[in-house]
């Protein structure tokens, strides 16, 4: 038996390599999956690649409120209901001191990392609570856990869902609904390669290693190693926690 048999997971970001680790380890152990980005051909692409009839999409935007409710509505029409929303989509915003960040981009990012997380908890919850429950996962990051010069208004947002976990987790216990964020440390994704260009265009390598460096483990994660995380609390082996920060980060807030 699968650890999610019978569960149906929304996975939003699900285009993007976390999500699509998340999409493929979910569908294998027995979720119906619905993965969520804006991307069409991205999310063609990643259905395509997991290759499981377990697996669909849909297009839409997390800063919309009609977009939640509609990827709500495709999960139940799609599989009969929403046990799982892992809220994955997010935005690393631009490497600026404070001085020099556009406020728009500023309201842009946290409109999509911790607005988005919101809106995706408050379409759930009505589906989730049909289903006797459910498991709310929300991506964060080590960025979240303490401060990280030149990308402040990132580490602001991924600070902000902590609360929002923490507070959800709280409200929501009473419908059996748990509420957890994971904290990664730098991943081997495509977020990882635009932030390193960020921080010195000219050496990204070097930034690699220099942030290499600083994880005890001696490597950035493999979007795996935190899909394993996410699985373990979308899980009922997890069934007691809830309000939990997860650092899947190799020791480097240790």
């Amino acid at each position: 038996m699968g650890r999610l048999d019978g569960k149906v997971a929304i996975i939003t970001g699900g285009a993007g390599g976390i999500g699509r680790a998340a999409g493929a380890m979910f569908a294998a152990e027995g979720a119906d999956v619905l993965l969520v980005d804006i991307g069409e051909e991205q999310l063609k692409e990643a259905v395509n690649s997991i290759g499981s009839n377990r697996v669909s999409y849909c297009v839409a935007d997390v800063t919309s409120e009609a977009d939640n409710a509609r990827m709500i509505e495709t999960a139940s029409e799609r599989y009969g209901g929403v046990d799982v929303l892992l809220a994955n989509a997010g935005t690393e915003g631009d490497v600026l001191p404070i001085t020099e960040y556009d406020p728009d981009r500023f309201d842009q990012l946290m409109s999509v990392n911790v607005k988005g997380p919101w809106l995706g908890i408050r379409a759930s919850i009505p589906a989730m609570a049909k289903r006797g429950g459910g498991s709310i996962v929300i991506t964060s990051s080590v960025a979240g856990l303490q401060g990280t010069p030149g990308i402040v208004p990132y580490g602001t947002s991924k600070h902000a869902v902590i609360g929002l976990a923490r507070g959800a987790a709280k409200e929501l216990a009473v419908q059996n609904i748990r509420v957890n964020t994971v904290n990664p440390s730098p991943v081997e994704t495509q977020m990882m390669r635009r932030l390193e260009s960020g921080m010195n265009p000219a050496a990204a390598e070097e930034v690699k290693e220099g942030l290499r460096g600083q994880i005890p483990l001696g490597r950035y994660a493999e979007a795996d190693d935190i899909a394993k995380v996410m699985l373990f609390l979308a899980s009922d082996d997890a069934s007691f926690i809830t309000g939990s920060v997860y650092a899947a980060d190799g020791g480097y807030t240790s």
